[in-house]
């Protein structure tokens, strides 16, 4: 099993504190309500939630990780800091590991979909957490 790794960077205007809460702590619930295509739900497989838990995640029909990576990906892990910006919002670091299957080679084009995709969704938190300022406090 080959494992491929790549690291994403984005800026938000939201706290890191506030950013945490929804986008890493409950996205369990947030993701499903505000991207249900993407991630019908999660599930703790161990631990109570804080640092070293493991999640599980289903994916919804329209996810980038439904049925087509099925054949090509064993597991996905992703390290995640948030930091704060200078601007008083955020920087968030994400460094994904991608275990593939046997000798499958995870292509380029695979991985310039996932950041993509990854963007759009890290968006909507965003717009979210926005347009509903007192959520996530």
């Amino acid at each position: 099993m080959g494992v491929f790794t790549y690291e994403t960077e984005f800026t938000s205007v939201i706290p890191p504190a506030r950013l945490f809460k929804a986008f890493i702590l409950d996205a369990d619930n947030l993701i499903p309500k505000i991207a249900p295509s993407a991630v019908k739900g999660a599930e703790i497989v161990e631990g109570d939630g804080g640092v070293g838990t493991i999640k599980k995640i289903t994916f919804g029909e329209g996810s980038q990780y439904g049925d087509a990576l099925s054949n090509v990906i064993e597991k996905i892990a992703y390290e995640t800091k948030l930091v704060a910006s200078p601007n008083g919002g955020s920087i968030i670091k994400t460094t994904s590991h991608y275990h593939a299957k046997g000798d499958v080679v995870i292509k380029e084009e695979q991985v310039k979909a996932g950041k993509a995709k990854a963007s759009g969704l890290f968006k909507l938190v965003e717009d979210y957490l926005t347009a509903n300022p007192d959520a996530y406090n």
